[in-house]
């Protein structure tokens, strides 16, 4: 089976499996599979669910339970205690109460107050707390259920013609959702596409990634290997015919400097970078200089593409809306012309970031978070990711290389 994939990685193992001692064992084995695999969903991302049949403690008798990861986590590490449990039954009872709600609706008060309400359906005293996405793994059909953000299905999601790519590429095996946030009300909408079409298996949502789901544990999580390889194998085809590496993002524009030049000038820039970016709070720095960051920073559609920023939630949460690029000329400029250059960037970053936060604001918005940005994009050297430590800042270059690489597959099928 393993030799039937390319592009992401089959590790089920049918011995293993068996060994484990129940539903909740199997289920945790695997996500930690999947979380295992970048292809197949980002640090912290994605969730997995199983609708189980336990004993009611109170009554002793059978009844189905959703296990679903819950807040916070990250699959590949994911154990049990990172997963909600929750009665089926009182999850879609939900929908009795939310339907004779008349402020009902996509970010309507009503929907808000049914993340409080879950709560009222835990099985067994389980203290984790339940996911926003819990409604999405309640209402579709199947009793296995994955929810992945992979850079293949993320690049059909955040491409102009998104539904008739789905359709070009899957068939009616999967349908299409636009963009709604994760809750009640995107819960009902796959509930509604999944009734109306049967041979739906998967549904693409737009902008953000897909959801899959069979009646057996081993079968969803090879269906959902099955979809993100016929995805990535499509997108490559296209990049190979439109030219490959040689014209990705348009081509190159400038040149990457030599690694000895790259690290002095990095050497010589950086802690002045850190300290315009630190005003607010001390950050850390990543620095990427790889070959693929550097084409992308060196391209001719590099600014273009990082204006429009990520598509992807859980990509911007780490990377905010988009980068700061700075087109500074590595073959004719300086270092004091780059600076210069990153002074300029930094002050119209934070004013462009003040508006989209007094655009977006509510009532109950939180306070503006700090207006500098997260990745510093500049050609010939690469990419800067910060964080509050080590550890975030690399994984907030993590999270910035998935967003390349769905700009990179987006572009190579059709425009990002």
């Amino acid at each position: 089976m393993s030799s039937s994939f390319k592009f992401v990685n089959f590790s089920w193992d049918d011995a293993k499996a068996a060994s484990l001692a129940d539903g909740a064992a199997r289920l945790v084995y695997r996500s930690n599979l999947l979380g295992s695999d970048q292809r197949i969903t980002n640090t912290g991302g994605g969730n997995t669910s199983s609708k189980l049949i336990e004993k009611d403690p109170l009554t002793g008798e059978d009844v189905e339970v959703l296990w679903v990861k819950g807040s916070g986590g990250d699959l590949r590490t994911a154990g049990r205690e990172f997963f909600s449990s929750l009665y089926q039954a009182k999850l879609k009872g939900l929908q009795k109460s939310y339907a004779a709600r008349a402020d009902k609706g996509l970010k309507s008060q009503a929907e808000d107050e049914m993340v409080a309400a879950y709560n009222h359906t835990t099985f067994n005293l389980n203290p984790r707390p339940s996911s926003i996405d819990t409604p999405l793994h309640s209402f579709v059909p199947g009793k296995f259920t994955d929810h992945m953000h992979p850079n293949a299905i993320i690049a059909i999601a955040a491409s102009k013609r998104c539904v008739e790519l789905t359709k070009e590429i899957f068939g009616g095996e999967m349908d299409y959702v636009p963009w709604m946030r994760p809750g009640f009300e995107l819960g009902l909408a796959m509930q509604e596409i999944s009734g109306k079409n049967p041979k739906c298996r998967a549904i693409m949502m737009g902008q953000h990634g897909f959801i899959s789901w069979a009646d057996d544990d081993k079968e969803c999580y090879t269906e959902t290997l099955r979809y993100i390889e016929k995805a990535a194998a499509y997108i490559e085809e296209k990049y190979a015919a439109k030219g490959g590496d040689a014209t990705a993002f348009g081509g190159a524009k400038y040149q990457s400097l030599a690694q000895e030049e790259r690290n002095a000038k990095l050497a010589a820039i950086l802690p002045w970078l850190r300290g315009q970016v630190s005003q607010q709070k001390r950050f850390i720095g990543t620095v990427q200089d790889d070959e693929k960051i550097l084409r992308f920073v060196n391209s001719k559609d590099a600014a273009r593409l990082a204006e429009l920023g990520t598509s992807c939630p859980d990509h911007f949460l780490r990377t905010k809306i988009k980068p700061l690029y700075v087109d500074w000329n590595p073959q004719k400029d300086d270092l004091d012309g780059l600076k210069k250059l990153i002074s300029k960037g930094l002050e119209e970053y934070r004013k462009d970031y003040a508006k989209y936060y007094e655009k977006c604001k509510h009532d109950n918005s939180p306070a503006m978070r700090d207006p500098n940005p997260t990745v510093v994009l500049i050609p010939g050297l690469g990419m800067v990711a910060w964080g509050k430590d080590k550890s975030e800042s690399r994984v907030t270059a993590e999270f910035y290389n998935c967003a390349v690489e769905v700009m990179r597959g987006a572009e190579a099928i059709d425009e990002y």
